[in-house]
């Protein structure tokens, strides 16, 4: 009967686990995967069967923080909440299995048995409340043929807009704002080696990884080709050069699979603050020539 109870018991937190929007995975006291939610599967990409039997240590979800540091192989929250019993909190990005970064909330805790030993772990995850906004904002302006059609995120024509938007608040009340400039590096070779199709595969990945690396305030936008604009309000000199070393880090570690490899690209990037007496066309040459700098 004991027996008959327990598997009823683990069958209900089971179905219990499998309905929270929240992604959820457990791990044991190796760190291996034994329970894989179904809100995980959906905010990775990965199915439970992919990742149930495989180790932290594999960095399937390769999390990073904000500068790019693998956290999976140095510095695991996870790890350190079942070395110390001590629960933790963090705002990472995992990467999914279609390549893009995912910034979400993480929350880690210790798993003790009936005498209060740590036997596991267990990580909750959900993706930030601002990339949820955001994609609603997106799914909106999509109407308003404003949106890229191939990558989801702003075109051109919504990037002339955003900017005299921007223009006309800096110039009024002095709203401060900066530009970031990308370019992905030796584009061609991907589309050369992978192909067109894996290159538009690659063009989506760094605008979901750019897009989900943004606050909501913040916009960015397929500039054409292979180049993005993004446009960060209410920021100084420096919090405008940190912005971009996010973007680029992030990019740098995201990877797309490809037919048993892993396509990685870069992106070169060129950053100013728009000033007084500027206009879109002076911000954005100053923005283009300083990013084919940062190329050369």
């Amino acid at each position: 009967m004991s027996g008959i109870m327990s598997a009823t018991n683990e069958n209900f937190y089971r179905d219990l686990l499998d309905n929270l929007s929240e992604g959820v995975y457990l791990v044991d006291r190796d760190k291996k995967i034994t329970y894989w939610n179904k809100a995980a599967e959906q905010l990775t990409g990965f199915k439970a069967a992919e990742v149930v039997g495989s180790r932290c240590s594999d960095n399937i979800l390769v999390h990073v923080d904000s500068r790019g540091t693998q956290l999976c192989i140095e510095g695991c929250p996870l790890a350190g909440a079942m070395e110390d019993g001590i629960p933790r909190q963090a705002c990472v990005y995992l990467r999914h299995k279609d390549g893009y970064r995912v910034p979400v909330s993480v929350r880690m805790r210790p798993v003790r048995d009936g005498e209060g030993r740590i036997t596991g772990g267990v990580e909750t995850f959900s993706d930030n409340s601002t990339t949820l906004a955001l994609n609603e904002r997106l799914h909106e302006l999509g109407q308003m043929a404003l949106i890229d059609k191939l990558t989801g995120i702003g075109n051109r024509r919504f990037a002339d807009n955003t900017l005299d938007e921007k223009f006309g608040g800096l110039n009024r009340y002095n709203w401060p704002f900066g530009v970031v400039f990308c370019d992905i590096d030796n584009f061609k070779s991907v589309n050369d080696r992978y192909g067109h199709d894996a290159g538009d595969q690659a063009l989506k990945m760094v605008a979901k990884t750019l897009a989900g690396s943004l606050r909501i305030v913040d916009s960015v936008f397929r500039w054409g080709g292979d180049e993005f604009l993004a446009v960060v309000t209410n920021v100084n000199a420096s919090q405008l050069e940190e912005t971009a070393a996010r973007l680029k880090a992030l990019v740098a570690s995201s990877a797309l699979p490809v037919g048993g490899d892993s396509l990685r690209v870069t992106v070169s990037i060129g950053y100013t603050m728009a000033q007084p007496g500027d206009d879109p066309q002076k911000l954005l040459r100053r923005a283009d020539a300083l990013m084919y700098q940062g190329k050369t």
